[in-house]
Parts: C-alpha cells; structure tokens; sequence
C-alpha cells in the first residue's frame, strides 16, 4: 500500500495551500501507479474487476511524450441510459510524476459529490476538492483490491 508518509514534501504543507496540492498531485500518482500496475495504458480501455465492487472503467482520451489523459468512472445502467459517476478526467505527468484531476462531470446523482463540486470556489478550492476525490477513491479502489485489465470499445455513456 502507498501511503502519504512516502512523499517527502519540499515546502511547508498545509491543506489547501498551493504546496499541500502539489504534494496531493504526487500522492495521487503514487495511488494511481500503483492500482495500475505493470499494465501498459498508452492505446486501450480497461475495465478493473473487484469481487468487492463494481467495475471501473479507465479509458485514455490522450497521450503525448509527457501527459496521459485518463477517464475512470463507474458506468450505471439507468432508464434514462447509461450514467458515469463519479467520472473523472485524470491527466498524468509522467515527468513529474504527478497526476490531476482536470475536469469532473458538471452533475452529480451522489449527494457528498454534489455538496462538495458545490461547496468549492476558486481555482485552488476547486482542485482541492477535485483531487481530494480522486486520493480518496484511489484509496478505496486499492483496498478493494481493483486489477485492470484490457477490453474492448466501452459505450460512451450519456453524460446528463
């Protein structure tokens, strides 16, 4: 298991400080890396399977020398379609070794996600709140002993 105590910071952290954000960045990447394994993640989909949770998904929307931009969510059946939540667009400096989350879905059906994309302001707040996430969901992921695997074309889902 990765843990924070990993990281040694080269400033002062404090939460919601710039410094303390940039060291969440490294501690995501360490997460990430390690829920991914040896898996190669360039040019495909992936589906992790946890006999203790529902699948994820992970697709890459994007790949340059130094960045890789990722999607992971989970996908629910709904009668309205097919819903991603939390659905999470992660870009991955591999130079830095840092990764972010950019952008997240606009809505919301969990209601801590809601109160929290709502609760937010300014750009630090906001990713704050964004990255926070993601290391919590790492987090859980991680227990619950999340494995990825290549698969084919997923469908978009229909993002309300």
């Amino acid at each position: 298991m990765i843990i924070d105590s990993d990281i040694v910071p080269e400033c002062i952290v404090r939460p919601g400080s710039f410094g303390g954000l940039m060291a969440l960045y490294e501690s995501n990447y360490l997460r990430l890396v390690h829920l991914l394994g040896t898996t190669e993640i360039r040019t495909c989909q992936m589906r992790s399977y946890s006999p203790e949770d529902q699948d994820l998904f992970l697709s890459v929307e994007s790949s340059t020398r130094y960045t890789l931009d990722l999607r992971m969510t989970y996908l629910f059946d709904e009668p309205s379609g097919c819903v991603a939540e939390p659905d999470l667009c992660i870009r991955v400096y591999h130079d830095a070794r840092m990764t972010e989350v950019v952008s997240w879905a606009a809505r919301h059906r969990h209601v801590v996600l809601r109160e929290l994309h709502g609760r937010t302001s300014g750009w630090l707040g906001r990713r704050w709140s964004r990255n926070m996430v993601l290391s919590k969901w790492l987090d859980f992921l991680l227990d619950r002993a999340h494995s990825f695997t290549p698969v084919g074309r997923y469908r978009e889902p229909a993002l309300a």
